[in-house]
C-alpha cells in the first residue's frame, strides 16, 4: 500500500485532472457567477462549504428540497452543505419562515424538522399562505404561533420555548446576517446554491436538476484543488 504522503499526491492529482476534465462542461458567467467580492465560508479550514439560498414559501423550492438532499447525500466528505433562509417576498410570509428556520437552528431540531416544513406549507397547507382551492393567497398568512405548533407536534419543542427563542437576540442577529450575505452573494432569486461563497448556480443556469449537481461537485472539486 502507497505510504500517506503519496496517497495524497495520487488524490490531488485525481482530483485536479477531475477538475480539468469537466471544466469543458461549464462556463463561468453562463453556468455559474463569481460573488464579487467573494464571502468567507462559515466551515472549518480545508472544508468546502455548500450553501442553499432557499426559503419555505418558495415553490420552486418545494420543487427542489429532494434535489437538494440527493445533493448533499452525493458531495464529497470535505464539503458541507447548510441553508440560508432569505425573507425578500413580505407578502408570502417569508420572514416568518426565516424567523421559524433560525429558531428550530437553535433550538437542535432544524434538520429533523426541514423536510417536514416543506410539506406542511405546500402538502398539507398546515403552514401554508397560499390556498391552493381558490388559487389566492390566505387571509391569515401564517404566524410564528402557528410555526411553534408545527414544531410542538413534529419536534415535541414547547410552544412557550419555541416564541420566546424567535424573539430572542440570536435569532435576531441571524436573520440580519442571512439577509446580508444573500444581498452580497447576489442572489436574487431561489433556490440558488452558493460554493464556499464564491460562486453561485440555479437550476436554471446549470441546465436541470441532475447537472446542478454535477455543477456544485465540479465547483467543489476544484476549490478542493486550489486549497492545497
Amino acid at each position: 500500500m502507497p505510504s500517506r504522503p503519496l496517497r495524497v499526491l495520487v488524490l490531488l492529482f485525481l482530483c485536479a485532472q477531475g477538475v480539468a476534465q469537466a471544466a469543458d462542461q461549464w462556463t463561468l458567467g453562463e453556468n455559474y457567477f463569481a460573488t464579487v467580492p467573494p464571502q468567507h465560508p462559515n466551515v472549518a479550514p480545508g472544508k468546502i462549504e455548500v450553501t442553499e439560498v432557499f426559503s419555505y414559501g418558495c415553490p420552486a423550492c418545494y420543487q427542489f428540497y429532494l434535489v437538494a438532499d440527493k445533493l448533499k447525500a452525493a458531495l464529497p466528505p470535505n464539503a458541507e452543505m447548510d441553508y440560508l433562509p432569505a425573507s425578500y417576498n413580505v407578502a408570502e410570509a417569508w420572514p416568518m419562515y426565516q424567523c421559524a428556520y433560525f429558531t428550530a437552528q437553535a433550538l437542535g431540531v432544524d434538520a429533523k424538522t426541514h423536510d417536514a416544513m416543506f410539506n406542511a406549507v405546500w402538502g398539507t397547507g398546515e403552514l401554508g399562505y397560499y390556498d391552493q382551492a381558490t388559487k389566492r393567497l390566505k387571509s391569515h398568512l401564517p404566524t410564528i404561533e402557528d410555526a411553534a405548533a408545527f414544531y410542538n407536534r413534529v419536534a415535541g419543542v414547547d410552544k412557550d420555548k419555541f416564541i420566546a427563542t424567535s424573539k430572542s437576540f440570536g435569532v435576531a442577529v441571524k436573520m440580519k446576517r442571512a439577509d446580508d450575505l444573500i444581498r452580497m452573494y447576489g442572489a436574487d432569486s431561489t433556490p440558488t446554491i452558493v460554493v464556499n461563497g464564491k460562486y453561485r448556480l440555479n437550476v436554471s443556469s446549470a441546465g436541470g436538476y441532475d447537472q446542478t449537481i454535477a455543477l456544485v461537485k465540479y465547483l467543489v472539486a476544484k476549490e478542493s484543488a486550489g486549497s492545497h
